[in-house]
């Protein structure tokens, strides 16, 4: 039987035995914070060893580890790079579940749970592709690695940064095929860039009923947060080329298609997301301390040291407040040509398998993908929608997972049986 009508074939008879996995793998809670994602990655061991996949556990912090294997086939050729994450968000105390956020519940059509947008159904489809490309060896030349790794939702210090900083023979390759939820009308082949910082509020604190005794710093907080509010105006001057490609009428339709009204406008502005305020110890105790983390989103055309001098310049006027970043999480914008071989490869396929005729755009959150574009490794973003991402009752339907693996496993193959030139 031809290898690709085969793959489908595989995928057609296992569809029971895939959508178990997936929501098997959403029922091993890997949130991050606290980021300990040992059961979930064992999980995912244990069904490699079922399936007899060689791979090495790579931990360089024990709570942290990632799985990395390798599989070369018949001869000398290009090398891909498959990569999923295996942490996901953390669940908020008074969240309100129709399934339980770590019950992995299969119900109305689709897998629910923490994690299932972002990114668990995407990393099972990445594992699952893998296995049925590794059966295949004998009809592919080249080398085909998977890394499914941890720490990806605070920063990527332990995972994929550390995997291609420590072993890149098997994790830098010629190309990345990544399933971060990027909705299945559009293929993400860049990503805004990241400043992630925390704001330390010293003040003397006191008893609440003596204002006169000392600052509050939760007070000072809110003022600091006002001001900060000026970061979103920052002038963009964003590369020709990239305007040119991400204000494209299709472009922009798609953008918030997949996104949400509005997404289109979003990839070219600065913007700023207060994520943690703790502040205050009792109702009637004027708080001598206050934390204070933002999040904040940088577009092609803004550099950190834009933002880092209007920061400045802001605390200028609060001299109770120190500034941290967060190194881990701060990455500048990263892109990948939307003209590359793999881009036609996903779209070829996916017009092969569906109706959905997905658009090059750029995505408004980070994936680990920025790591490898750092790398010159040309990175793309295929996989589910991110409507319910990080959401209470965040779900994937099942058809949509058996899309994304068919989209990934005929691409992957696709672009190992390929003629040269090769990616990079």
């Amino acid at each position: 039987m031809d290898a690709r009508k085969q793959i489908l074939e595989w995928i057609e008879q296992d569809r029971d035995k895939l959508t178990d996995f997936f929501s098997g793998f959403v029922a091993k809670p890997s949130p991050n914070p606290p980021g300990d994602t040992r059961e979930a990655a064992a999980f995912v061991a244990d069904f490699l060893d079922q399936e007899g996949i060689t791979y090495e556990i790579i931990a360089p912090q024990e709570d942290m580890p990632n799985i990395v294997a390798v599989v070369n086939g018949n001869a000398g050729g290009r090398h891909l790079v498959m990569n999923g994450h295996i942490d996901v968000f953390p669940v908020g105390a008074h969240e309100q579940w129709t399934h339980g956020p770590w019950s992995g519940a299969i119900a109305d059509g689709a897998v629910w749970g923490r994690g299932t947008s972002d990114m668990k159904c995407g990393t099972s489809a990445t594992i699952l592709a893998f296995v049925y490309l590794a059966r295949l060896a004998d009809q592919w030349p080249g080398k085909l690695v998977l890394t499914v790794v941890s720490d990806e939702e605070t920063g990527g210090k332990w995972g994929t940064r550390y995997l291609l900083d420590n072993h890149a023979g098997d994790c830098v390759g010629d190309c990345v095929l990544n399933t971060e939820p990027s909705g299945l009308s559009s293929i993400r082949f860049a990503e805004k860039g990241t400043l992630r910082l925390t704001f330390l509020i010293k003040t003397q604190g006191a008893h609440g009923a003596y204002p006169h005794h000392s600052d509050n710093a939760n007070r000072i907080a809110a003022k600091l947060i006002s001001a900060l509010e000026s970061l979103e105006q920052i002038p963009v001057n964003m590369p020709e080329e990239m305007a040119r490609c991400l204000n494209q009428a299709s472009v922009r339709a798609a953008m918030d298609e997949v996104m949400g009204a509005g997404a289109a406008d979003v990839a070219q502005q600065v913007t700023m997301n207060v994520g943690v305020i703790q502040g205050g110890l009792k109702v009637n105790m004027i708080p001598g301390d206050c934390r204070v983390e933002v999040d904040i989103r940088l577009p092609f055309g803004v550099d950190r040291a834009d933002a880092l001098a209007r920061i400045d310049e802001i605390l200028k006027g609060f001299p109770e407040v120190t500034l941290e970043v967060q190194e881990a999480a701060s990455n500048p914008a990263s892109a990948s040509d939307p003209d590359h071989e793999m881009m036609g490869i996903l779209k070829n396929v996916i017009g092969e398998i569906s109706d959905y005729r997905p658009e090059a755009i750029a995505g408004l959150g980070a994936t680990d993908c920025k790591f490898f574009r750092y790398k010159g490794v040309p990175s793309f973003v295929y996989g589910p929608s991110p409507e319910t991402m990080a959401k209470p009752d965040e779900h994937v339907p099942v058809e949509d997972f058996l899309h994304v693996l068919r989209t990934h496993a005929l691409a992957g193959f696709d672009y190992l049986t390929a003629a040269p030139p090769a990616c990079r």
